[in-house]
């Protein structure tokens, strides 16, 4: 069984897919891009466009009831990978301790001109059964 995700403090879906899907205890996170929620692309380079799409994750995650901590992998789009060290400093803002996987690749080509698109996977932490121990 899944459940769509729709956050309003997130830009709408340009095109026919949902912004998050959850399954299986899981929350799969549509990959946004450095659109503010009224679907404009906000000003400046990959820090600002970085921000903008991480906070988008964070509220599509808040609206499913979770948060960047429950990230488990990630996957960044970058246009020109010349600029990671920058966009990998805001993203380590986002997930100071105990960072997801991640996969960056650049690309030729985002929707809108974007300069980075992120997608994220998220975990819905399951109860353990009884006596069983966090460490594996």
């Amino acid at each position: 069984m899944k459940r769509r995700i729709n956050a309003e403090d997130a830009p709408p879906a340009i095109g026919p897919y949902s912004q998050a899907v959850e399954a299986g205890g899981f929350v799969f996170c549509s990959g946004q891009i450095p659109l503010d929620k009224t679907g404009a692309m906000v000003d400046g380079g990959i820090e600002q466009q970085t921000r903008r799409v991480l906070t988008n994750i964070s509220s599509v995650l808040l609206a499913a009831g979770l948060s960047m901590s429950d990230v488990v992998k990630t996957t960044v789009f970058m246009r020109d990978l010349s600029h990671f060290a920058e966009m990998n400093a805001v993203y380590q803002e986002f997930f100071a301790s105990e960072p997801p996987a991640r996969t960056t690749v650049e690309v030729s080509s985002l929707p809108k001109g974007a300069l980075v698109e992120i997608d994220a996977v998220a975990a819905r932490a399951a109860p353990r059964p009884k006596g069983e121990s966090s460490n594996a």
